[in-house]
């Protein structure tokens, strides 16, 4: 006959490995939920590297503040807080208040940041008819 400790063991194992697997689950649902990069590979790259971690850091948390990404690439807040008030002035991000705390968020303008301004051009008349 099996003992009871051996039963309560096994029980307690299963418990741990059907967290673990809930775990799993919610990461998994995270990483598949996560939002797409607004931008193009091409205007990711036109980044400098520092303001291009941040920026990537702000569109895996989708909202957050200058605390939050801190904690997340290693740097401190002030630092932080500078470089997403550079993508936020440079049209990259978009920034809003909330109480004390200013929160940022990926741009979702139809202008894409570095994306040529279409001006609208008269064509000049390079044919001179003279009137006779």
């Amino acid at each position: 006959m099996v003992k009871r400790s051996v039963l309560e063991q096994i029980y307690r194992e299963m418990i741990n490995i059907r967290m673990r697997l809930d775990d799993i689950e919610n990461n998994f649902a995270k990483i598949m939920s996560a939002p797409t990069v607004p931008m193009s590979e091409t205007n990711l790259i036109s980044l400098p590297d520092h303001l291009r971690k941040t920026y990537l850091m702000v569109i895996s948390k989708g909202q957050c503040a200058a605390i939050q990404i801190s904690k997340l690439t290693g740097r401190c807040r002030a630092v932080e807080s500078t470089y997403l008030n550079q993508l936020a002035r440079m049209g990259w991000l978009d920034k809003h208040r909330i109480s004390k705390v200013v929160y940022f968020q990926a741009s979702h303008t139809s202008n894409t940041p570095l994306q040529p301004l279409k001006t609208k051009l008269t064509p000049i008349n390079t044919n001179k008819t003279s009137a006779v």
